[in-house]
C-alpha cells in the first residue's frame, strides 16, 4: 500500500497505471468498520483502490469541532492496508489549500435545509474538496456512506451538474450492535453516552412505525419529541420527515414513495446525525 501526501505524487502514480479502473473512498479519518465496508467495495470493483483521508477544515462552520476532530493517520492505515487498499492519499491543509478558495458553489434548496440551516457553508466546503479530490484522483466509481444523507444528495448534483465523468455509488449505512449508526464522532462518547445514543436508531424506527400506521408527520414528529424531552441528556436539533429524492418535507405515508427519516442530536456536547430510508 502506498502512503502519499502531495497530489503531483497521487497523480503521476494513478496516471502510471495505464487503463486501470480507479476506486475511490474519500474519507476525514479516524476511520471504523463503516468506512471499511466502503474500502472493501472499492478493492472488490476496482484495479486500483484509493482513500483520502483529510480533515477538510472548509467544511467546519464550529472552530472548536474542527479541533476535536479525531486525527489517527497510522491507525487508519493500518487498517487500510488490512483490508487490501492500494493508495492512501493524505495531504495537508496547506497542501490542498495553498490560497484558501475564493469561489462558492450554490447548490440551491440542498444547502438550506437540514444540515444546511444549522451549518452555513458546510456544503460548500465539501463541495470546493470533494471536487479537487475528483479532479486529484480520476477515479471511475465513488463510494460514500448514506449515513450522510444530505452529502450524498449534494455530491450527486455536483456530479450531475459538473459532469464529471464517474458513477457515485451509495453505500448502506453500518450500525453498531445496538443499532448506533458508525461514525467517528462516536469515539468521543463515553461509554454511557454510547448506550444512550442507541436511541437515536430506535427514534427512527419508532418515526417510520408511526408514519406507517397513518400517523402525519406533525403528529410523529410531536410524539417523537416528547420521547426525546424524557431523554434529558440529548438536545435535538431536527428531526424530520422527507422525500428521499428532494429531500423536501412530506405529511403523509404513501406506499411505494421512498421516504427517509433524519435527524440531528447533540449528546455530551457531540453531534451525531442519522437517517433510515424506507
Amino acid at each position: 500500500m502506498r502512503i502519499i501526501n502531495t497530489i503531483i505524487e497521487t497523480q503521476q502514480f494513478l496516471k502510471s497505471q495505464s487503463g486501470a479502473q480507479i476506486g475511490f473512498v474519500p474519507t476525514m479519518g479516524a476511520l471504523h468498520a463503516g468506512h471499511m465496508e466502503l474500502v472493501k467495495r472499492a478493492v472488490r470493483e476496482n484495479d486500483i483502490s484509493v482513500c483520502s483521508i483529510f480533515v477538510n477544515p472548509t467544511q467546519f462552520n464550529n472552530p472548536e469541532d474542527l479541533k476535536k476532530y479525531p486525527r489517527t493517520l497510522e491507525e487508519d492505515c493500518k487498517m487500510l492496508e488490512e483490508v487490501g487498499c492500494d493508495v492512501v492519499f493524505a495531504p495537508s491543509a496547506e497542501e490542498m489549500y495553498p490560497n484558501l478558495p475564493k469561489m462558492k458553489l450554490d447548490f440551491g434548496d440542498l444547502e438550506t435545509k437540514l444540515e444546511g440551516e444549522f451549518r452555513p457553508g458546510h456544503f460548500n466546503g465539501v463541495g470546493i474538496v470533494v471536487s479537487k479530490l475528483f479532479h486529484i484522483v480520476k477515479p471511475q466509481r465513488a463510494y460514500f456512506g448514506q449515513k450522510d444523507l444530505q452529502q450524498c444528495a449534494v455530491v450527486n448534483r455536483l456530479v450531475k451538474d459538473l459532469s464529471f465523468d464517474l458513477k457515485l455509488i451509495i453505500c448502506d449505512t453500518v450500525r453498531e450492535e445496538s443499532g448506533l449508526a458508525m461514525s467517528s464522532r462516536n469515539r468521543r462518547l463515553s461509554e454511557t453516552g454510547r448506550s444512550q445514543a442507541a436511541f437515536l436508531y430506535q427514534s427512527l424506527k419508532l418515526g417510520e412505525k408511526l408514519f406507517k400506521e397513518g400517523l402525519t408527520a406533525l403528529e410523529v414528529k410531536e410524539k417523537i419529541s416528547r420521547a426525546y424531552a424524557d431523554r434529558s441528556y440529548f438536545t435535538p436539533e431536527y428531526y424530520e420527515i422527507i422525500d428521499f429524492e428532494t429531500l423536501n418535507n412530506i405529511d403523509l405515508y404513501k406506499k411505494g414513495n421512498k421516504t427517509a427519516i433524519v435527524l440531528a442530536v447533540f449528546l455530551e456536547e457531540v453531534r451525531l446525525i442519522d437517517n433510515i430510508v424506507f
